[in-house]
């Protein structure tokens, strides 16, 4: 598919990059929907897409689901295991029309081996899931093992053609979960641990292995939560002042999440010519749930569930439901697919975020002017032409990636993706390292139509100008005054980092 707008939209973008450097980012969805907020298990953080960077993997794609958000590392006895009665699903449209052509679909279960202890004379089920220490996979020492097996599904997620994703080492299509960082007493070295926990695999329909790991990790993105949702608590020269990086602390910076990563070679993502995918991570439960009131002995045995799957969590573009969609649709985005979006348009060609940010600092007349804001549009619901533009596309949300994009090394990438003059990140596909909170500040409050000019230089429309952006080269500047930078990441597979531990 020819590309030929990347390198002008590179220059324009390249020539503000001083202007936009050195601003931090935030999770995209913690607890962003009335419904989800009792469902935490099913709950989706974060989703990632991005050419792989780790050294010898050209070629590949990292596709990346985070659930469970704000895990307190000290959570036992149960800590977080994945829910075992739920599907979750990593979604690729790989021909721009809103359907999903491939499912990864995740099941998880919690096998409970029932350890006892002879207390004089009787066996006695003890109360932690852990009798001892841990190195190994489903170790000895652990009384529950969590296990999952990762379908692929090619066409409807539901009744298209299903297969089993297997272990290129030998041992069928389970693999094991590594258990929660409980702490160093019970894990000596995390990270070894959790690597043996890194599978090789064979997907079938696609000749190239692949790479799977699901587990723990640290929440990889910093944030000041309660800033954010105070109605910006913090004064415009905050967040208008690069130098204010580390003014505010990372309020999640103590909290876990849990990973489902997928590497997959692209020629196994993509459709004839067409070089751009789009993805999205969904979580459903059955339809109905039946609370046993006399549980039996077991492990999760209180709810009964049946009927059939409802979608419950939906992710693709970071931020959408948590601060653009409106508070009445929020459950019903959660659970609508991209081909339905044109239902929730007004949202963003006309959306409330720029004038709740004008009464939130106190600005009144800063929302860009240039309604409806067909640059948002591009940017969130088609993709940016010459970029990330299927060359056929039906307007709706989800990540998109132009596979035909080489990665950037690790240590050259911008955190500002495309506004930093990085061509391989957000919005083309995000990345660990992206600042998502920042470059959708800059975006929403005009930003981008301050590169577009007046020649409508990046395909953002003919009013996505300079005149109609009242706060002029200051929409470049925004950020959360949160140091995004400092999060640490991994160079490999899986990228996101070693989770924190329970207790040192």
């Amino acid at each position: 598919m020819k590309r030929n707008r990347i390198a002008p939209l590179m220059a324009a973008l390249a020539a503000t990059a001083a202007g936009v450097a050195m601003q931090p980012a935030e999770a995209s969805s913690h607890r962003e929907a009335p419904f989800i907020t009792t469902q935490p298990k099913v709950d989706a953080t974060d989703f990632y897409m991005f050419a792989s960077y780790e050294a010898g993997r050209a070629g590949y794609v990292t596709l990346i689901a985070n659930y469970q958000p704000l895990q307190a590392p000290y959570g036992g006895p149960n800590y977080f295991s994945m829910d075992p009665n739920a599907l979750y699903e990593i979604h690729i449209d790989n021909n721009g029309d809103a359907k999903e052509d491939i499912t990864f679909q995740f099941r998880f279960k919690n096998t409970l081996k029932g350890t006892t202890l002879n207390i004089g004379g009787k066996d006695v089920a003890i109360a932690l899931i852990q009798s001892g220490t841990v190195a190994d996979p489903n170790a000895a020492a652990l009384n529950v093992n969590e296990s999952y097996t990762v379908d692929i599904v090619r066409g409807d997620r539901r009744s298209g053609a299903r297969s089993a994703i297997t272990n290129a080492g030998g041992g069928g299509p389970t693999f094991d979960k590594p258990v929660d960082n409980i702490g160093t007493k019970t894990i000596g070295d995390y990270a070894a641990y959790a690597a043996k926990h890194i599978y090789s695999v064979n997907i079938p329909g696609c000749g190239m292995t692949g790479k799977l790991f699901v587990g723990q990790r640290k929440d990889p993105f910093a944030v000041n939560l309660g800033t954010i949702f105070d109605l910006v608590n913090a004064p415009v020269s905050l967040i208008t002042d690069p130098t204010q990086i580390n003014a505010a602390p990372n309020i999640i910076d103590d909290a876990n999440v849990t990973t489902l990563a997928l590497e997959v070679h692209k020629s196994c993502l993509t459709a004839g010519n067409e070089t751009v995918i789009g993805g999205w991570t969904t979580a459903s439960l059955r339809q109905g749930s039946l609370l046993n009131p006399t549980p039996k002995k077991g492990h999760q045995t209180t709810a009964i569930p049946g009927g059939a799957w409802t979608q419950v969590s939906r992710l693709g573009m970071p931020l959408v439901n948590e601060v653009v969609i409106g508070l009445p649709d929020k459950d019903k985005f959660n659970s609508s697919k991209p081909k339905d979006d044109a239902q929730f348009a007004d949202y963003v060609t006309n959306p409330t975020l720029p004038a709740l940010l004008e009464i939130a600092l106190n600005l009144p007349g800063t929302a860009p002017k240039n309604l409806p804001r067909t640059d948002l549009v591009t940017t969130f619901l088609t993709g940016i032409p010459g970029v990330n533009q299927p060359a056929s596309v039906v307007a709706s949300e989800m990540l998109r990636l132009n596979t035909a994009t080489a990665p950037t090394p690790l240590a050259q990438q911008s955190r500002l993706g495309l506004a930093g003059g990085d061509p391989a990140g957000f919005p083309n596909g995000r990345r660990i390292k992206d600042d998502v909170v920042d470059i959708s500040l800059v975006a929403v409050m005009g930003g981008l139509c301050m590169l577009n000019g007046d020649a409508n230089a990046l395909g953002l429309g003919a009013t996505c100008k300079p005149s109609n952006v009242p706060l002029g080269a200051t929409s470049l500047k925004l950020h959360d005054a949160v140091d995004q930078a400092v999060v640490p990441q991994l160079p490999a597979f899986p990228y996101v980092f070693t989770p924190l531990p329970g207790a040192q």
